[in-house]
């Protein structure tokens, strides 16, 4: 049996009951290793195996393989849909036809994110991941220019590494072709886990923003706005 489990952003408190059932009822937990040292934390009794970055197909291809004969977890930070390893896992499992796979869905960044500075994803939004490791960088400058167009509000995953301090100044300047610099803007880092820090900022100032791999960023549409020190985008209710 193999669950791919979504751990949330890393908090115990933030982990749904599913998932946490099924660590508990896993004799093996398999992950990233930041994710790993995480889990660790909360189940000290539990066996673990962890791979680095870029070893994905490795990670998946390992916990398939012990899956055969024990209950195994693969855990993943987020919901494991969502730039995860659940699709991965389905993939390769033709190659494991006794081995059953369970998604265990957990509360992606963007929704935990959200919840620091407020209510910025309550109507229609796009998530978009900055990472070219996978994608072209013009597929991905494409889908920001669509979502800018459509004003859509945009969360930002993956915003900056050392090899790409300048991407998101990039996606900024891709939005700022269809919104004004005084458009509502936030991020948050290291949700949920020490050092959590949070801002909420104009798409101008966005620009000018250093940030890092675990930082989540939000660029609001036309309608958000600052409410209470929070940032809000209506969906219109008040209108009905």
């Amino acid at each position: 049996m193999l669950y791919v489990v979504g751990i949330g952003a890393g908090s115990r408190d933030g982990m749904t009951i599913a998932a946490e059932k099924a660590i508990l009822s896993s004799e093996l937990i398999v992950g990233y290793t930041k994710y790993v040292e995480l889990l660790g934390r909360h189940f000290p009794e539990k066996n673990y195996v962890s791979t680095g970055m870029t070893q994905e197909r490795e990670r998946v291809e390992f916990a398939l393989k012990e899956a055969a004969d024990k209950i195994v977890s693969l855990v993943c930070s987020g919901d494991p849909q969502l730039y995860g390893m659940a699709g991965l896992a389905y993939e390769l499992s033709v190659s494991y036809p006794d081995v059953e796979i369970e998604v265990v869905s957990g509360v992606t960044a963007a929704f935990s994110g959200g919840a620091v500075l407020g209510s910025p994803l309550t109507h229609d939004f796009a998530v978009i991941s900055l990472s070219d490791l996978l994608t072209p960088m013009e597929k991905i400058q494409k889908r920001l220019e669509c979502a800018a167009e459509c004003d859509l509000t945009i969360v930002l995953y993956n915003p900056s590494s050392k090899s790409r301090a300048d991407y998101l100044q990039k996606a900024c300047d891709i939005v700022m072709k269809h919104r004004s610099g005084d458009t509502v803007c936030g991020y948050v880092r290291n949700i949920s886990r020490d050092g959590e820090e949070s801002r909420i900022l104009t798409l101008a100032e966005l620009r000018e923003t250093a940030v890092d791999m675990f930082t989540t960023v939000y660029i609001g549409s036309s309608e958000t706005k600052v409410i209470g020190g929070k940032m809000v985008t209506p969906r219109g209710y008040r209108n009905v």
